[in-house]
């Protein structure tokens, strides 16, 4: 579903990708796995359209990603792929079920049409009773949760996760990295995701390891 081929990436003398291959099978969960500094972020970014790389190509079933510029790729983005980050970077001023519609509302999506997703969306996340209240009187497991749902807002194919529990205590993140295997079985997306939580790593469909910008 994801085909990624000879991706290198420089920031000025600094060669961080250096020719990366990574196949992604549609509802398969991968993680990736090395030490700071081996280029799991940038690759990361790079698949997930937030970054180009300087070399190579990737391709989401028959859309090269890679050609694709300006509103044709942030309507790709909007529409195929979901994000979640280590830190939630959700709007302190929007309630939680605001923040979980914004993307839906991107993509032109009334409200009314999405607060019965939204509400099924928290049902399933635990989070139900928290829609009216905004970031900073949740706890951090919730805001994670709330990420959550905004990334799946648009039904996309493929989730990206950096560091998704980096920020969170061992019970909030065993509970989350149980939840991206039920969301995988209730709704059938990809998952990739950046960690140094070897637990989360283990979970997975598959574990790959990088070293100095290099799949080993």
């Amino acid at each position: 579903m994801l085909t990624a081929q000879g991706i290198h990436k420089y920031y000025g003398d600094l060669h961080v990708l250096k020719g990366v291959d990574v196949t992604i099978k549609s509802g398969e969960i991968v993680s990736i796995v090395g030490a700071s500094g081996a280029g799991k972020s940038t690759l990361l970014h790079i698949l997930g359209t937030l970054d180009q790389p300087d070399e190579g190509m990737v391709k989401v079933d028959d859309n090269e990603l890679t050609r694709m510029k300006g509103d044709r790729l942030a309507d790709f983005r909007n529409h195929k792929i979901g994000f979640i980050f280590q830190f939630h970077n959700l709007l302190p001023e929007f309630t939680a079920e605001e923040n979980i519609m914004i993307p839906g509302m991107i993509s032109g999506k009334s409200a009314e049409v999405l607060k019965p997703k939204v509400k099924k969306l928290a049902d399933l996340l635990g989070i139900a009773g928290r829609l009216e209240h905004k970031p900073a009187e949740l706890s951090g497991g919730e805001q994670q949760r709330v990420a959550v749902a905004r990334a799946l807002i648009n039904d996309p194919q493929i989730i990206f996760a950096d560091e998704p529990s980096g920020n969170l205590d061992s019970a909030s993140a065993q509970s989350l990295h149980e939840l991206f295997f039920k969301l995988r079985d209730e709704f059938g997306q990809s998952f990739i995701i950046v960690t140094h939580n070897q637990e989360l790593a283990q979970m997975a469909d598959r574990m790959l390891t990088m070293q100095d910008g290099v799949m080993v």
